[in-house]
């Protein structure tokens, strides 16, 4: 069986900085990125209220936001009660965001709480919201376990912090 290969060099950036990064002691990517800014190049589409949204730079399909609380920390149960309000909210906003943006039948919203519930990055509570559609499952996701994305992390950037600003 011939090995398929599928480009995606705009994840080279994401693999040198942060997937072979020790844990521990390093610093927080998200902290990082919250401390320079809403910006295309970090993704931050908002940051208001104690929260962030930001572009998941390994997403499952475009449109894939993560919502996270501006305080660094990854256990849901130390969240004061008004960054839970905070989160919620952008998470809230983030769908409508989502759904004016791409039009999906529906939306996955959830959290992976730890590394072995699937955290990529577990130090940092982050909420996922991921548009879907009707049969967006495809043979190459299905047989090659791979996804193939239409859009450029540049062009999520654009629609979902278009949609933003018009909530």
């Amino acid at each position: 069986m011939p090995l398929d290969r599928l480009g995606a060099a705009w994840r080279q950036h994401y693999i040198e900085t942060a997937a072979h990064k020790p844990v521990g002691d390093r610093a927080c990517v998200f902290c990082g990125l919250i401390a320079e800014g809403v910006s295309e190049r970090t993704g931050i589409v908002a940051i208001e209220d104690g929260s962030c949204v930001i572009l998941n730079a390994y997403p499952y399909g475009s449109g894939h936001l993560l919502i996270l609380p501006l305080r660094h920390g990854g256990d849901l149960s130390t969240l004061e009660p008004k960054e839970q309000v905070s989160l919620f909210s952008a998470a809230t906003k983030a769908v409508a965001a989502v759904e004016k943006a791409y039009r999906p039948d529906g939306v996955n919203m959830g959290a992976n709480l730890g590394r072995a519930a699937g955290a990529g990055i577990p130090e940092h509570l982050h909420l996922h919201v991921l548009p879907r559609w009707n049969g967006d499952t495809n043979f190459i996701t299905t047989i090659g376990e791979a996804r193939v994305l239409p859009e450029s992390l540049e062009t999520t950037y654009h629609k979902v912090s278009a949609a933003w600003a018009d909530l």
